[in-house]
């Protein structure tokens, strides 16, 4: 016989005691026989005056009949609790509702919530067994602890709700006086409050009651289990054919009469059959019964129950596995409306409840760092600023301080690039100097004039002469040919700049000491004649002595355009510079974290508090964990990545500017830059590798932690420099020849390029072969039997490009060799 249904919820509040129950002082019941709108008080009051409304809840009943029944009610409370199961807790202070500022790493809350919990159960288990129950208990939870002789949390345990009875206090000091608790064998004890952390969703009127989504979905929860209870009693017990055909049954026999009425037997095996029964002489008649209605429409109330229950808890369809007709922009909405207005709330409430094991300062919090879901805002936010940024609205530290990045805080990072093509406009007049598009203020000097040393702005030439004398003129002053002449019959030394006519008056009184001084012309028509050149002396010649002095990269337009070795020096440099400030910071980490006791915990190098510490134990340290090369590999590109694409673009404006004439930028020549970066950050990778291969053997040997801080150290003195040189040196190289060929293949197919070797003894001989070879832009170098697409390619052999120094010649209307 199937089983029946088990009884309603009716008295649901009505305790369970063997002795019947006085009668209730007072009854308000919303409606009669169901059990979770049930508003009966127990007639107790304490001595706040408050009714015990969560006096009769009864947990069995709850359990089996709303949550083990019911499919949405079980969806609901999973959904929840799993979560609170597998975040990890964090003790720590300061930050921000995502990350702590400083945390704490050894507190006996921490082993106990995140590894074992009691004996039975281990963290994970606990805290969702916990959230579960404060789900669904009206009392809310209760949590014994369990201190050492030394006073240490030791153990954390539930007690079952309907075993402990709150005792108030009876002379009004403190709300409760203790708690009782009936164990399972009957016994009865007393436990303090300091013993007991009691955490509830709080009632708003009854401070010893606490309030549960169960009670709002009482009616919902009851119709959706008498629904489907109806329906498979209906088909267990209903066996109504499709139709009836009635026919003249006179003359037949009655075993045969009786054989035919056994059709309408029931069972859900013989619904929608034909059944054929008796009409009296010469009739027929056929009676269609499969369209007849159902009296119960249960996908409707199914339908409205489950969206009753899924509401009273806080629980979107999508979050318990159903997310049909929605958008994904929808489906990520709902997650984070489930995060933000049901999970988040429900996590801090539980996790509120250990705060008075801890100092005023620290709190305890659910590590909600991965959660995907919560990032929708944010995601949002950095979508809108990165729009904002290109159209010029915001800088690049504007953008980081929303998408919670450090900001960089150098000029090109505060200032405003205005689209198109990305000019500067700078946030100060010191910026302005630094992006050479204004004087230096500390230094005064020709408002619009190039500063001493700046860098020309991107896409401007000197083009009158004016601006070259002005450039001359910032770079030092001169002096006049009367100031030689009285500089040398003087006879003084000659301290003047080189270039002037005072260097030709010293040139010619070195060649003919016998020659006193004399007249002013002659001491110039001397000096004149034992120069090999004249020198320049009107506003023509010192306009062309300014542009020499000036550095440009390209060469006259029927020669192209080449790098120099200062492009490639100036680079190293930075990208060396760079690299030593991670790695000074990287060798600090690592060594703090060697002190560290979460590193320590669990080894030998941990220093035992008593001897029953179990932290103690003969076992090496993870060296992997303390070098953590996945996170430098990262920070490392991330590093690098701005410098190298501000070299980048510089590059691929000077050689637009060569072959065309223009500074446009092609989106190829910062990804070289971005490409270096990660061989960076892999360079860096394998780096930390043989670091941690060091660590693995020097703990063969070392007798505490002072002895593995010392291998680190002499580690990072011995091989740091030989990185940094390499790194640098191959930063440099890719970055300027990837981002000068994508640029000269962004101005045309008729650009040829050349390979040029240093020249020195380093080159090695399959660069030495390619010395002089040209080829059309976009055409790989062929080098045993591997294509390079320029000088230092990092998709390259490692033993093509590393330690490489050549570069390219770009030229344009060339045949190639």
């Amino acid at each position: 016989m199937p089983r029946q249904f088990l009884p309603t919820l009716r008295g649901l509040l009505v305790p369970r005691s063997a002795a019947p129950p006085p009668p209730p002082a007072e009854t308000k019941d919303l409606l009669t026989g169901t059990g979770y709108v049930s508003m009966t008080y127990a007639g107790v009051t304490n001595v706040w005056g408050t009714p015990g409304r969560a006096d009769g809840w009864d947990m069995e009943r709850v359990i089996i009949e709303g949550y083990e029944r019911s499919i949405w009610t079980f969806k609901s409370v999973e959904a929840i609790s799993k979560h609170a199961s597998t975040l990890p807790i964090q003790i720590g202070r300061g930050g921000d509702e995502r990350r702590f500022e400083e945390t704490l790493d050894d507190h006996p809350l921490l082993k106990l919530l995140n590894k074992k919990a009691n004996p039975l159960e281990s963290g994970d288990v606990f805290k969702k067994r916990l959230s579960a129950m404060l789900l669904l208990s009206k009392k809310g939870v209760f949590i014994e602890k369990t201190y050492s002789r030394g006073g240490t949390l030791v153990r954390l345990d539930l007690l079952p709700p309907d075993r402990v009875q709150i005792i108030p206090d009876d002379r009004n000091a403190d709300y409760v006086k203790h708690f009782e608790f009936t164990d399972y064998s009957g016994h009865v004890r007393e436990l303090l409050p300091k013993h007991v952390i009691w955490i509830r969703d709080p009632h708003p009127s009854d401070p010893f009651c606490g309030v549960t989504p169960l009670e709002a979905a009482g009616l919902s929860i009851d119709l959706d289990v008498k629904a489907r209870t109806y329906n498979i009693s209906f088909i267990d017990n209903d066996g109504r054919p499709g139709g009836i055909v009635g026919i003249d049954l006179d003359g037949v026999d009655a075993r045969e009469v009786d054989r035919i009425q056994k059709r309408l037997a029931p069972g859900a095996h013989n619904a929608g059959q034909l059944t054929l029964v008796g009409t009296g002489p010469g009739g027929v008649t056929y009676v269609d019964t499969s369209a007849r209605p159902r009296e119960m429409a249960y996908e409707t109330l199914s339908s409205t129950a489950k969206g009753e229950i899924l509401a009273a808890f806080g629980v979107p369809e999508s979050i318990v596995g159903n997310a049909s007709e929605r958008t994904y922009a929808n489906a990520d909405r709902e997650e984070w409306n489930f995060w933000d207005h049901t999970e988040l709330p429900h996590l801090n409430l539980i996790a509120s409840g250990f705060d008075p094991d801890l100092d005023d300062e620290w709190i305890v919090r659910f590590d909600t760092s991965s959660v995907q879901a919560l990032e929708f805002p944010r995601r949002q936010a950095r979508e809108e600023a990165r729009k904002e940024f290109e159209a010029g609205l915001i800088s690049v530290d504007e953008y980081r301080e929303i998408a919670g990045r450090p900001a960089f805080g150098v000029p090109q990072s505060r200032a405003l690039w205005i689209s198109p093509q990305k000019a500067p406009v700078p946030a100060n007049p010191q910026d302005a100097a630094a992006l050479g598009l204004g004087p230096d203020p500390a230094a005064g000097g020709i408002p619009g004039a190039v500063p001493t040393g700046a860098p020309l702005p991107a896409g401007t030439v000197p083009e009158s002469a004016a601006a070259d004398v002005a450039a001359a003129r910032a770079l030092g002053p001169g002096a006049s040919a009367a100031a030689d002449v009285a500089a040398a019959r003087a006879g003084g030394p000659l301290a003047l700049p080189a270039g002037t006519a005072a260097d030709a008056v010293a040139a010619a009184r070195a060649t003919d000491t016998g020659q006193g001084s004399g007249e002013a012309a002659d001491d110039v028509a001397r000096a004149r004649a034992a120069q090999e050149e004249a020198l320049p002396g009107d506003a023509a010649d010192d306009v062309a002595a300014a542009r020499a002095s000036i550095e440009t990269k390209a060469l006259p337009e029927d020669d192209g355009y080449e790098v120099t070795d200062d492009d490639f020096d100036a680079l190293s440099m930075a990208v060396a510079a760079a690299i030593t400030a991670l790695l000074a910071r990287q060798e600090g980490v690592i060594l703090a974290r060697l002190r560290a006791p979460k590193i320590r915990k669990y080894s030998r190098y941990w220093q035992p508090e008593s001897d029953n510490d179990v932290r103690h134990v003969d076992a090496d340290l993870d060296q992997d964990r303390v070098v953590s090369a996945s996170r430098w590999a990262d920070e490392t590109s991330r590093t690098l990545t701005p410098i190298l694409q501000q070299a980048a673009v510089a590059t691929a404006r000077k050689v637009g500017q060569a072959l065309t004439g223009t500074d446009a930028v092609p989106p190829a020549a910062a990804a070289a830059a971005i490409v270096t970066a990660a061989y960076a950050g892999e360079a860096v990778t394998v780096f930390l590798a043989e670091l941690a291969e060091v660590l693995r053997d020097a703990q063969r040997d070392a007798e505490n932690i002072a002895d593995l801080e010392g291998a680190v150290t002499r580690f990072y003195a011995s091989a740091e420099p030989a990185l940094i040189a390499r790194v640098a040196e191959a930063c440099a190289v890719a970055t300027i020849n990837g981002a000068a060929d994508a640029a000269a293949e962004h101005a045309g197919p008729d650009v040829v390029r050349t390979w040029v070797t240093r020249g020195d003894d380093r080159v090695r001989p399959a660069h030495k072969a390619l010395h002089g070879k040209t080829l059309p832009v976009g055409t790989p170098y062929t080098v045993d039997g591997a294509s390079l697409r320029y000088p230092g390619d990092p998709f390259a052999p490692i033993a093509l490009t590393i330690n490489c120094r050549c570069r390219l010649h770009y030229a344009t209307d060339k045949e190639p060799s």
